[in-house]
C-alpha cells in the first residue's frame, strides 16, 4: 500500500470513529476538523515509516487569554496530570493561546476503541478549555 493509501485509510477509519459522537468534517486533503465543547480539533495522519503510520490530533483549547503567569503555571501543572497530549502555551500578541496536542500509531485499532481513544483526549482539551474560561481573573 502507498504512503498516501495508508494514511487515506487511517483517517477514513478515524473519521468513521469519531462520527460515533461528533459531526466531523473531511478536507480536501483528507484531514479532519471538528469541535468539541468550544474546542477547535484536527486529526491528520503522517507515515513516520513504512508501517508506522500515527494520528495527530491537535486541539486549540483556548486563544488569547491574559498573560498571565498564574495561568501559565496552572495550564502546565493541568498538563503534568494528564494521560493523553502535551499541553502548549504560547504567547503571542494578542496573549497566550493553550493547545493540545496527541500522537499515536493507530493501525489495527477497532473503529470502537480508536473512538474512545480521541474522545478521552477531546474531552480533556473541553474540560481544560472549561477551568481556564471559568478561571477568575485577578
Amino acid at each position: 500500500m502507498s504512503e498516501a493509501q495508508d494514511t487515506g485509510a487511517l483517517l477514513t477509519h478515524a473519521a468513521e470513529a469519531l462520527e460515533r459522537y461528533l459531526d466531523v468534517r473531511v478536507d480536501d486533503d483528507g484531514t479532519l476538523t471538528f469541535s468539541h465543547g468550544g474546542v477547535p480539533c484536527v486529526v491528520q495522519a503522517t507515515q513516520l515509516a513504512e508501517g508506522l503510520t500515527v494520528l495527530s490530533l491537535t486541539c486549540v483549547v483556548a486563544w488569547d487569554l491574559p498573560d498571565d503567569p498564574a495561568l501559565a503555571a496552572g495550564a502546565a501543572e493541568r498538563a503534568g496530570q494528564g494521560l493523553f497530549g502535551t499541553l502548549g502555551v504560547v504567547r503571542t500578541e494578542n496573549g497566550l493561546d493553550v493547545t493540545l496536542r496527541y500522537a499515536f500509531p493507530a493501525a489495527g485499532m477497532t473503529t470502537a476503541a480508536l473512538g474512545t481513544l480521541l474522545m478521552l483526549v477531546i474531552s480533556t482539551a473541553s474540560g481544560l478549555r472549561t477551568d481556564l474560561l471559568e478561571t477568575p481573573a485577578d
